[in-house]
């Protein structure tokens, strides 16, 4: 099924790859589920490692562009909804 992590980014020049880096977080990434609370941030459960996602990601990052992946562990904490919370549980983090 995958392991669940957190991709979060800051790209610093306009650019029409925006919507690439965000379709490919989604479409190509995300092997079993995605939820985006949060501005450029993207919590995943995929099948693929931290190195394949940032080689996936690589055709659309500028030189000046931030990303970070990290894999997240079920000890968790936040302001969100109850909603939000029960997709989490439910299909990110088991």
């Amino acid at each position: 099924m995958g392991k669940p992590y957190l991709i979060t980014y800051d790209l610093k020049s306009p650019s029409p790859k925006y919507e690439e880096v965000i379709s490919t977080i989604k479409e190509t990434l995300a092997t079993s589920g995605w939820c985006s609370y949060w501005r450029s941030s993207f919590l995943i459960k995929s099948r693929y490692t931290p190195d394949q996602m940032l080689e996936m990601l690589k055709p659309y990052i500028n030189s000046g562009d931030r990303f970070l992946i990290i894999e997240v562990v079920n000890n968790k904490q936040g302001w969100l909804t109850e909603k939000q919370w029960k997709f989490i549980n439910e299909n990110i983090v088991d």
